[in-house]
């Protein structure tokens, strides 16, 4: 067995700590160290691990460390930057979505990390989660066009709002989770989007004066399908109908059906977010009789993967880019699309107007 890949973990927040933990229980990583300007937030981490280095910023990490890979769980603004430092120093990099806070930067370090012969993974867990897969592969059995309705509205208070709010100095919530939802729409059709229109709101005076903590956006595609997504961070959040997972067809439908992970006060739940339980599955066929040709299908999906364990499979997965040499064109490819469409619909929001694609 090949000797653990040594990893410098920056950001130890939610996502900082879940990949840390994933790496911890992983063989095939080491960590190197853990990097955060929050000094209670480094403690705290690596006090769940057992113990190790710790430091307040990101290059003195590099050079003291010299790792062969860094994970960058850090606000997203900062991103981009941040990769290319680890890129620079030698680094093969996960980074957590979206890769980057424009189109332009995110294009810039995918041709880095080209350039730097290094591999670059970004954090859609969704695409490691056996159940989102079997979601996907059902609705590409339901004909064409598609209607795809989703969202992940977020009833957020104390710590949580106060996480929503720094997120919110850069990046609106219909950017930083729509990648996710927009990512599986385009993995369902499998079509080239050609425009997207968005509206949203700002219901809380506690955002900086050009943001917004609800978005909804509406993306077609050049196969006739369509998208909805909607998020909205805060204390004034409904929970009534924050989970909505649901695709049509020609043939019928599916949707995801999860009472306990879409039930009250689970909105802010991080666990919540990629439950899946069930799927129902319902034919539009009918009879001559003008019925239904068979009942729906309850998909049984109780058995599935923990945000913890969803974050060790995405790192299992950077082990094996690194160690395999796995090619990630098409991996970066659909991760620069699906955030050109989030940010055109940011920008619709804010012009008020469909953006061409």
């Amino acid at each position: 067995m090949s000797a653990p890949l040594n990893v410098l973990v920056c950001g130890c927040g939610n996502m900082g700590s879940s990949h840390a933990l994933a790496y911890h229980h992983d063989p095939g990583f080491r960590i190197a160290g853990l990097v955060d300007c929050n000094a209670e937030a480094r403690a705290r981490l690596a006090a769940r691990l057992g113990g190790a280095p710790e430091f307040s910023d990101f290059a003195t990490a590099l050079a003291a460390t010299r790792p062969d890979a860094a994970a960058i769980c850090t606000y997203p603004d900062s991103h981009a930057e941040l990769v290319l430092h680890a890129l620079t120093a030698g680094c093969h990099v996960f980074v957590e979505k979206p890769l980057a806070v424009t189109v332009a930067g995110a294009e810039s370090v995918v041709e880095a990390a080209r350039r730097a012969q290094r591999k670059l993974v970004v954090g859609y867990i969704l695409r490691h989660h056996p159940s989102w897969q079997r979601f996907i592969e059902v609705a590409r059995t339901l004909g064409k066009p598609l209607v795809m309705r989703m969202n992940l509205n977020q009833q957020s208070s104390g710590a949580m709002w106060q996480t929503h709010r720094n997120l919110m100095q850069s990046i609106s919530p219909i950017v930083d989770c729509g990648v996710h939802y927009v990512d599986v729409m385009c993995q369902m059709t499998g079509a080239r989007p050609l425009r997207v229109s968005a509206i949203g709101a700002r219901l809380t005076d506690e955002l900086p004066d050009a943001m917004y903590n609800y978005g909804q956006l509406q993306v077609v595609f050049d196969d006739g399908s369509v998208g909805w997504y909607e998020a909205g961070w805060g204390p004034m959040m409904s929970e009534t109908a924050f989970f909505v997972k649901d695709v049509i067809g020609p043939h019928g439908c599916v949707s995801i059906v999860a009472k306990e992970a879409g039930g009250a006060s689970k909105s802010a739940d991080i666990g919540s977010h990629t439950k899946t339980e069930s799927l129902k599955v319902h034919s539009g066929v009918l009879n001559p009789a003008g019925g239904f040709t068979r009942p729906d299908e309850v998909i049984d999906l109780t058995d599935e993967p923990d945000h913890l364990e969803l974050c060790v499979r995405e790192q299992r997965y950077f082990h094996r880019a690194i160690v395999a040499n796995l090619d990630l064109t098409d991996h970066l490819r659909d991760a620069v699309n699906s955030l050109r469409i989030v940010l055109a619909a940011d920008a619709s929001v804010r012009t008020g107007r469909i953006v061409q694609l």
